[in-house]
C-alpha cells in the first residue's frame, strides 16, 4: 500500500521535475556568469530550492552584500511559503512527526503546495515525500547542466526555459478553477491584486516576495467570507 501512494506522489511530481530542469537550468548558468562555481551553484540549489530567493541571492553574493543583507532578502521573499505551510498542515495526515515536518518545509515550493493542497485525501509522508523527490532531483540536476553546459545553448532558448515554470504553475492551477467557480474567482482576484501591486507605481516599494503574500493573504480573506468551507464540506474532501 506505501508503495503505491509513493508512487502516485513520483507520478504527481514528474510535470514539477521537469519544470525545474528548465528554470534550474538558467539558474545555473546565471551563478557561473556572476562569478560562482558549477559546485557552489549545485549546492546552492540543494540547500535552498526556490528560484526567486537563489536569483536574489547570487545578486547580493557577487556584489559583495553583508551576511545580514542576503539573510534579510532570503526571509522577506521566502516568507510566503510560512503561510503555505500553514495552510497545508490543515491537511497533513497525523502521522506526520516534527522531523518529517521539518523535511517538508525544506521540499516546500509554490507548485509542491499547489499539487499537495489540492488533494481530497490527507498529505502523508509517504506521499508527500514520493512528490518532492523528483522535483529535488530535478532542480538540482538542472542547477548542474547549466552550470556545466548551459553557455553552449542560444540566448533565445535559454530565455524560453526560464518561464517554462510559469505554463507549468497554469497547468497545476486550471484543473481545479475549472472544477469549481469560487476557486476561479478568488485566483482572478488574486491575479487583478497582484496586477495593481506591480503595474501602479505607488506600490513599487513593495517587494516581489510581499507581493505575493498580500496576494495569497487578501485573496485567501476574501474568499473565506464569500464562500466558506463548512465542517461537513471539509470532512467530505
Amino acid at each position: 500500500m506505501k508503495r503505491n501512494i509513493f508512487a502516485i506522489g513520483l507520478r504527481d511530481g514528474i510535470p514539477i521535475a521537469l519544470g525545474y530542469l528548465a528554470v534550474s537550468f538558467s539558474f545555473g548558468i546565471a551563478a557561473v556568469a556572476a562569478g560562482l562555481t558549477p559546485i557552489e551553484a549545485i549546492l546552492i540549489s540543494m540547500t535552498n530550492l526556490t528560484s526567486a530567493g537563489q536569483f536574489a541571492g547570487i545578486g547580493i553574493i557577487t556584489s559583495g552584500g553583508s551576511y545580514f543583507e542576503l539573510a534579510l532578502s532570503q526571509f522577506i521573499i521566502n516568507l510566503r511559503y510560512s503561510l503555505m505551510g500553514i495552510s497545508l498542515s490543515q491537511k497533513l495526515d497525523t502521522s506526520f512527526s516534527p522531523p518529517k515536518r521539518a523535511v517538508l518545509g525544506h521540499a516546500l515550493t509554490d507548485e509542491i503546495f499547489a499539487v499537495s493542497v489540492s488533494r481530497t485525501k490527507p498529505v502523508t509522508p509517504i506521499y508527500f515525500f514520493g512528490l518532492a523527490l523528483l522535483p529535488y532531483i530535478g532542480w538540482s540536476l538542472g542547477t548542474g547542466a547549466g552550470a556545466f553546459f548551459g553557455e553552449l545553448l542560444s540566448a533565445s532558448l535559454r530565455d524560453a526555459l526560464s518561464v517554462a515554470i510559469y505554463g507549468m504553475f497554469i497547468a497545476i492551477i486550471i484543473p481545479e478553477v475549472k472544477k469549481n467557480k469560487n476557486t476561479a474567482g478568488i485566483v482572478f482576484l488574486a491575479i487583478a491584486i497582484s496586477c495593481v501591486l506591480y503595474y501602479v507605481p505607488v506600490f513599487d516599494f513593495i517587494s516581489g516576495g510581499f507581493a505575493t503574500i498580500i496576494c495569497a493573504v487578501i485573496a485567501s480573506a476574501i474568499g473565506a467570507l464569500l464562500f466558506p468551507v463548512t465542517e461537513d464540506n471539509t470532512n467530505a474532501r
